[in-house]
């Protein structure tokens, strides 16, 4: 299928060859029949991506400020790296889409093949949506029209933080597509409603719904136009619908709201206020969050868990619905505002002059094809060549940002042949398939589990899918490389451990530190027995959002089993011990078992102690890691992956570095053991320990007391 998407680095509106999409538990697959542009957002997002490097950092400051810290604890190259690798990121366009439903997900109901739908899918011939983020459209609405549901949800959420009443008066500010749409719905209410745009067609066409239109280009001055339209009370509310990078709509809204008005703001402008103007007026001021309430709540929208409509009566899902009550009542009328209907593949004659365009709603329109079967369209073939015989034939699952700024970038020049990549939505899954030349990009995982040819799966997905992932990857009879951690449950553990036993291939957990050049060379110094040893390893993770998967305990396991265990495993490499016991304590007095400020004390078979610091409380600007090894009068520091220094260590050379976590020694070691055989690269007792020491933690944590790993 085609998919429209915008290079961020240039701005370049392309269409891509994207698998279509398969869909997941409580997803709905849709063919697409018309989608709306939002000419303001896009337009916004195209003109930010044909910026130069100067202009995007002067609008992203706060971006400044990570790439300043992340320059000062990793160096001016390996930043600048990072940079240009996230402004590769494609971004797909669009949110509007109306179509028709062609397959359900795991756990759908409400909905049938062939429903004529509205979502906030994407520009794509095919879009995979969640449920809540899906309505049905009533018969007497076309599809044209339903393209505007989502857009028109953004308007009626400002409007329902407003809370306008029977008669009031309400200023809209801006009369794009948005702003139109709202005036409409605010006349619907019974409210006078007052229009500002410098554009003369959009304030005629307002006009003609009994909208009272302003136009500042013509030299009137809108607080004084609507303080003598209210005889000099000044306007109940303001919902500001423009875009602006000047702060004169916010002291404008100000200067015209009567007292104790109420301000929204839906659009993008400006927000120096002068604390004079709302103070003296005692006005109410709110950001509108998209189309209401469950926008980006993970349980919400991808997750499919409802608000309880006695306490949230007007969610994202049920906006949708109130839209297409509208349309299909009559009360708001969208058909005069599409200024274009274009051909999908047509999508330069709008993109190619957004920047000027003078269209209020331009629709795209896909062709109408009929098929039998789209499982055949879940593979898009780059190139036909040959992989018999082969070995270090690699499936990849998963092509998020780990997969593509490190764990391809290390695979090459391994020698691993790279046959199929998937994502879900096979958008990310192709991009990288193009750049890193792979011959097949998929949305279903099923096919590499299927695929002869392929002997290696690497698993590469949030953490919480991992066990499922390397449960059916060892069924299908694959070597398997997994990022940390392994499991995120013991009965998950167990599962794998049978299969594993049952399967002669392989099972390595992503724990590249042990590879890295400072950690070879200090477990070169203190051999492989050491002897009972002290081993401080010290992580300043840096703090990551409550919302963010990570700390879900289902999808994220969060940090402690998820990253953590990375500290555990090294632990347990330079003792050369595995981990008999241990106890962990964590900040706060009621600590969750989602922590991420926690100490980790750690007891060795051999007799080694070892503390794992891990911490999110820490300045940026200090070191990421640092690991300090005690051992025979000797003393070993290892700083962030770019120095090591040693005290009492006779012929110890210091080692300094760019930083360097041992993925690339780490893949070049696996390919060559898939390739010629050979004992674990990781010994499968190691993994195993290290796993349940990172379940014992949060079991600690829990029951306060150390843990026996058993």
């Amino acid at each position: 299928m085609k998919q429209l998407i915008q290079s961020f680095k240039t701005g370049e509106t392309t269409l891509v060859d994207v698998p279509v999409p398969k869909p997941g538990k409580g997803q709905i697959l849709i063919k697409s029949t018309h989608s709306l542009v939002s000419l303001g957002t896009e337009r916004m997002l195209v003109e930010f991506g044909k910026a130069n490097l100067f202009d995007k950092a002067r609008q992203q400051p706060d971006k400044v400020k990570q790439v300043l810290d992340k320059i000062k604890t990793d160096g001016l190259l390996p930043t600048l790296e990072t940079v240009f690798k996230r402004l590769e990121e494609p971004l797909p366009l669009g949110y509007c889409n109306a179509g028709i439903v062609v397959e359900l997900g795991e756990g759908v109901s409400g909905f049938s093949i062939g429903d004529r739908v509205a979502s906030n899918g994407k520009h794509a011939e095919y879009v995979c949506v969640p449920k809540n983020l899906v309505a049905k459209i009533p018969e007497n609405v076309s599809n044209e029209e339903a393209a505007f549901t989502v857009i028109g949800s953004i308007g009626l959420q400002g409007i329902r933080l407003c809370n306008p009443t029977f008669g009031e008066t309400i200023t809209v500010i801006g009369l794009g597509l948005i702003g139109l749409l709202t005036s409409q719905m605010l006349l619907a209410n019974g409210c006078r409603v007052i229009g500002v745009d410098i554009d003369a067609a959009k304030c005629a066409l307002a006009e003609k719904w009994g909208v009272i239109s302003i136009n500042p280009a013509n030299g009137t001055d809108p607080a004084k136009a609507v303080m003598d339209a209210t005889n000099g009370i000044g306007t109940d509310g303001v919902i500001i619908t423009a875009s602006a990078k000047n702060n004169d709509i916010i002291a404008q809204s100000a200067q015209m709201s009567r007292k104790r008005g109420r301000i929204i703001l839906v659009g993008v402008v400006g927000l120096n206020i002068s604390r004079a103007d709302f103070y003296e007026k005692e006005l109410t001021f709110q950001v509108s969050s998209s189309y209401g309430p469950g926008r980006y709540d993970e349980d919400y929208e991808q997750k499919g868990n409802d608000y309880p409509l006695p306490f949230a009566r007007w969610t994202e899902n049920r906006n949708f619905q109130a839209i297409l009550q509208a349309m299909a009542s009559g009360s708001i009328h969208v058909k005069e505002l599409i200024s274009e209907i274009i051909e999908f593949e047509s999508f330069e004659k709008v993109y190619k002059h957004i920047g000027s365009s003078k269209s209020i709603a331009s629709i795209l329109k896909y062709k109408e094809v009929e098929h039998d079967s789209i499982n055949s369209e879940r593979i898009i073939v780059l190139n036909n060549r040959k992989f018999s015989g082969n070995k270090a034939v690699l499936g990849f699952i998963g092509a998020g940002n780990f997969t593509k700024m490190t764990m391809l970038p290390a695979l090459k020049d391994s020698g691993a042949h790279f046959k199929y990549i998937s994502s879900s939505t096979g958008l990310s899954s192709s991009i990288l398939a193009k750049k890193f030349g792979f011959s097949h990009s998929t949305s279903d995982y099923q096919t590499i589990l299927n695929d002869e040819e392929v002997d290696t799966v690497m698993i590469t997905t949030r953490h919480g899918s991992h066990a499922k992932f390397v449960q059916e990857s060892l069924l299908a009879g694959k070597h398997v490389f997994v990022e940390k951690p392994l499991a995120l449950h013991l009965d998950q553990l167990e599962k794998i451990i049978e299969l594993y036993q049952q399967q002669n291939k392989s099972l390595t957990v992503g724990f590249n530190r042990r590879f890295s050049p400072h950690i070879a060379a200090i477990k070169k110094a203190v051999g492989n027995n050491p002897g009972p040893m002290n081993i401080v390893a010290t992580m300043n993770a840096g703090f990551i959002p409550a919302n963010v998967w990570v700390h879900d305990l289902q999808s994220g396991g969060g940090r402690i089993i998820g990253e953590a265990c990375h500290y555990i495993d090294l632990c347990v490499f330079l003792a050369g011990s595995e981990v008999k016991s241990l106890c962990m304590s964590a900040l706060g007095e009621n600590p969750e078992e989602n922590t991420d400020n926690a100490s980790i004390l750690l007891k060795f078979k051999n007799g080694s102690n070892a503390v794992v610091n891990y911490f999110a409380n820490g300045a940026k600007s200090y070191s990421k890691e640092r690991i300090e090894v005690f051992s025979r009068e000797r003393v070993f520091i290892m700083d962030n992956f770019r120095t090591t220094k040693s005290y009492g260590a006779k012929g110890f050379k210091d080692l300094k570095t760019k930083i360097d976590k041992g993925h690339k020694a780490q893949f070049q070691q696996y390919i060559k053991r898939i390739k010629e055989g050979g004992e674990p690269l990781i010994p499968m007792d190691e993994i195993v320990n290290v796993t349940k020491a990172s379940f014992a933690a949060i079991q600690s944590l829990k029951e306060k007391r150390w843990i026996d790993i058993k």
